[in-house]
């Protein structure tokens, strides 16, 4: 006997709501499916039911071995027009294009399995054509009273327009990289078609530009990208034959989407069917670009069969066709300014040459081959207007592009139509193609070019008329390819044309001249000789000027600094003659104060000298600016306000850290300084990339480098104090409040460390000094804390150092310095004499060495003798000068390093260990 209670078939409460699904369930005839009338249906099924109706998530049940659908509202959304005929179907029979996955689901899920797919990709038939759809699904089995799976419960969520969205996003993001990276418009073209077409698959995409006017429309592809087996399709085209039906909706702006040209009524049976049938093309979508109102350009997309075009597909190729225009109109703004520079900068090399070109054969040459550059002829001449007997038989003069050889075997020009213009000084001949031209071949015996000539089709011609109306002659500009001039090259060349009549004007006068009087060269050397005289004396003048305002200024701030030394050491002597002990350090402090400030001014003499010993090191300058800031802060006061603008990414330089400071603190001093009543530092870095232009600006090679700038809001600088700021002595400040060496100092240090500074300034705004730096192509290093003498590190037993300098003191101290840490010391006074001692027997951990030794061998030398036998001696070079050829020019070879006298205890042990020890 059957265990299932019977149920009244009109008994439906059991999914009483549900939408319009829940009505369409409760009338459909289930009879007629593997299901039966609802009264039969067992209670799981009923249970099932309603939870599916009453979800707002779209499900869908599959029930049965046949996988009978019942599903919500929800999933009906996502049915499409599949809906309602789905509800009561097989699932392989209502989804037949993805039929062996619904096999899959349904053999998994009746054996008790689950599965679980996100983004996962089916082409379904949602509305009567393929279409690629994403989605979430996660299936489930349903038991029934037994406790075994009866169907299989599905939720599908449609992820399409998100992944969609996120392709789309990525895609548009990878072309806006590459064409960030494109400056010539053809590479902009390429890049465009060639990621939208693999992006979409397509057979080929294009981008084409529009010429003409009114009806006579044209369009022109330079550059297409083709699937592999597609022809390209560059060139011309009339649009009549192509767009009749839809060129109304170019002009408007509206895409226009055909997916069969054979079928869609705009064309079928048409001429411009055929057209496109010839072009391999069946569907397509093309995307005008309507700008300042006129039809410019077009972006079109191909398919060779019929293709069902996606509306997210339009849209990207709707924006990567603005995005192309957008790339195109930067390129080519670019290009122009690239070109005109180029132009000005042709203009004025010529113009400065003309200026000052007397000989008549090099000026002409000049004048051709700056034509041929602006014009971007292939080749260029200029011919004298020298007529013979028939007013005909003109003189070639100079050439460019091409050889002479290639004219030496043709007669000369003659009187005709073409060439009569330019030699009667009528005015501009300019064709886009001569041999279309009407005056062209009218003349025997050639009745056009000679064979062999030069192919000519582009041809412009511009006559050279002097200032007395005499037509001098004519240049003339020629290239194979048609349309290569246009009225901008024309104007160009009557400019050049101009200044070219003027010049030789000019240097057919000065030949004149130098004919008519034949004593004038005597006389113009004589009084070039006296002049240069002159200037001799005036240079010795001003250099004996120069040195005396040096050695002047020297004498005054030693004779400060010596008073302080010597009068402190007197008192020193004093007080411990009379056994008054008291108050010693004020005197001692006061000797070492005016000697650290002499130390500090050999510095900036030997900076400004551009030879001083530096200690380069890969420097961080970002962190180095980060590390003076608040001593910036401090310095300037309270009214300065300091703003530090570090440039991310900033490359390392090899400087020495030390003077970059020193720098950076008198710059930030000086923009105090000028802003008496207060105002605004920025100090800021940046990257940059010099250019043969902009190095040539900076008088540095090109290259990258990085810049450290400080911009004040003070009083400014007139280009008079601009030209001698960096004069030694030269200062704006009132006497007593500054050396005149702080400028001097940074511009030398920085020239010698291979880069430049730079000065811009306007009176009542402020002003900027800039520091360029090279850049170095390593890492920086990071600071180093030395510890105090009183902590400095101690010799290990037996450890010994060699200490050869000519200066007895010098010797001495170090010898102190070493004793007190433990170390053996061993002296010698020159080269030769150093060099025996570490050719001997003795042990030398280190030798410490001055560069400038007598005895006819410098430290160098013998440093590099002793490391013949002592392959990995240490060595300490410590100087006073700046013999920076000596020691490498900062670049040493691995253990060894350099010390700048005078130098502290702590410094001098912390480098003696290091170096020992090897760390």
């Amino acid at each position: 006997m059957d265990a299932t209670p019977s149920i009244d078939a009109t008994d439906e409460r059991f999914f009483a709501g549900g939408g319009e699904l829940g009505a369409l369930v409760r009338g459909h005839d289930w009879a007629a499916t593997s299901l039966g009338p609802i009264g039969a249906w067992p209670q799981s099924l009923r249970t099932m039911v309603g939870v599916v109706l009453l979800s707002p998530v779209p499900i869908v049940m599959l029930w049965g071995a046949d996988g009978v659908m019942i599903y919500n509202d929800a999933y009906s959304v996502f049915a499409g027009g599949r809906h309602p005929a789905l509800l009561g179907s097989k699932v392989r029979e209502g989804w037949p294009e993805v039929a062996e996955f619904n096999d899959n689901v349904m053999r998994v899920g009746l054996a008790g399995g689950t599965l679980a797919y996100k983004d996962q990709n089916l082409t379904l038939h949602r509305y009567g054509r393929p279409e690629p759809v994403w989605m979430n699904l996660d299936y489930s089995p349903v038991l029934d009273e037994s406790g075994n799976p009866a169907g299989v419960i599905a939720v599908v969520v449609e992820t399409t327009e998100r992944v969609l969205a996120e392709r789309r996003k990525a895609f548009l993001s990878q072309l806006a990289d590459d064409l960030r990276e494109r400056a010539d418009p053809v590479a902009v073209i390429e890049a465009a078609t060639r990621h939208l077409g693999q992006h979409l698959r397509a057979d080929r995409v294009g981008y084409g530009e529009i010429e003409g006017t009114g009806t006579d429309l044209h369009l022109v592809i330079a550059r297409d990208w083709s699937a592999e087996g597609i022809a390209s399709i560059t060139g011309r085209y009339p649009l009549v034959d192509y767009a009749t039906a839809f060129v109304d909706d170019f002009l408007a702006g509206r895409t226009v989407v055909i997916e069969d040209m054979r079928s869609d009524p705009r064309t079928a049976g048409l001429a411009s069917e055929a057209a496109h049938a010839a072009l391999d093309i069946r569907a397509q979508i093309v995307v005008p670009l309507v700008k300042a109102g006129r039809l410019s350009a077009v972006l079109f997309v191909h398919a060779a069969a019929p293709r069902p075009w996606l509306a997210d597909e339009a849209t990207v190729i709707g924006e990567v066709a603005e995005r192309t225009w957008a790339a195109l109109e930067r390129a080519r703004a670019e290009a122009a300014l690239r070109e005109e520079n180029r132009t000005n900068e042709t203009l004025n090399r010529t113009g400065a040459m003309l200026a000052g070109e007397l000989v008549l054969e090099r000026l002409v040459q000049n004048v051709t081959d700056a034509g041929v550059d602006l014009t971007g002829a292939k080749f260029g001449a200029f011919f004298y207007n020298v007529r013979n007997e028939a007013g005909e038989s003109y003189l070639l003069y100079t050439l460019s592009g091409v050889d002479r050889s290639a004219f030496e075997r043709f007669p000369m020009p003659r009187n005709t139509a073409v060439f009569a213009p330019t030699f009667g000084g009528e005015g501009v001949v300019r064709s886009d193609d001569i041999l279309s031209d009407p005056r062209y071949g009218r003349n025997e015996p050639h009745r056009g070019m000679p064979k062999g000539h030069l192919p000519v089709r582009s041809y412009l011609a511009v006559p050279v008329i002097s200032r007395s109306g005499e037509v001098i002659g004519g240049l003339f500009f020629g290239h194979p390819e048609p349309q290569r001039f246009s009225a901008r090259h024309e104007r160009l060349m009557l400019g050049l044309a101009a200044q070219a009549a003027i010049a030789i004007d000019n240097a057919r006068l000065f030949q004149a001249v130098q004919q008519s009087k034949a004593t004038l060269e005597q006389r113009v050397a004589e009084r070039t000789a006296e002049l240069m005289r002159a200037e001799e004396a005036l240079r010795q003048s001003q250099k004996m000027e120069a040195v005396g305002q040096l050695t002047g200024g020297l004498a005054h701030d030693f004779n400060n600094l010596l008073t302080g030394i010597a009068g402190s050491l007197e008192l020193l002597q004093t007080r411990l003659a009379q056994g008054r002990l008291t108050d010693l350090d004020r005197y001692i402090n006061a000797a070492q104060g005016a000697a650290k400030r002499a130390a500090a001014l050999t510095h900036r003499l030997l900076a400004f000298s551009r030879r001083q010993t530096l200690d380069p090191k890969p420097t961080n300058v970002n962190a180095l600016v980060a590390g003076m800031e608040e001593l910036i802060r401090r310095t300037v006061g309270p009214e300065i306000a300091v703003e530090v603008v570090g440039a991310s990414g900033l490359w390392p330089a090899l400087v020495d850290p030390p003077q970059l400071e020193n720098a950076l603190l008198n710059l930030c001093i000086n923009a105090r300084d000028a802003m008496p009543e207060g105002g605004r530092i920025t100090i800021e870095t940046a990257n940059k990339w010099l250019d043969d232009h902009a190095a040539q600006e900076r008088d540095l090679p090109r290259g990258r480098y990085l810049s450290l700038c400080v911009t004040d809001t003070g009083t400014g600088m007139t280009p008079e104090v601009i030209a001698r700021a960096f004069d030694p002595f030269f200062t704006t400040k009132p006497i007593g409040q500054g050396t005149g060496l702080g400028l001097s100092m940074i511009y030398g240090f920085v020239r010698q460390s291979g880069g430049q500074v730079r000065i811009y300034s306007e009176v009542g705004q402020g002003t900027t000094m800039c520091l360029y730096l090279p850049r170095y192509d390593g890492t920086a290093e990071g600071d180093v804390v030395l510890p105090d003498f009183a902590d400095a590190p101690r010799a290990e037993q037996g450890e010994t150092v060699l200490i050869v300098d000519d200066e007895p003191s010098v010797r001495m101290l170090v010898t102190e310095v070493l004793e007190d840490l433990g170390y053996t010391a061993i002296e010698a006074a020159d080269g030769p004499s150093g060099l025996k001692l570490l050719e001997s027997d003795v042990r030398v951990d280190l030798l410490v060495t001055d560069v400038g030794l007598p005895g006819g061998m410098n430290g160098r030398q013998m440093a590099d003798a002793a490391r013949v036998s002592r392959p990995d001696l240490k060595v300490l070079f410590i100087t006073g000068y700046a013999e920076n050829a000596a020691v490498g020019n900062g670049y040493l070879e691995p253990g060894m390093e350099v010390l700048t006298k005078p130098f502290v205890l702590e410094v001098l042990a912390s480098r003696i260990k290091s170096l020992i020890t090897g760390r």
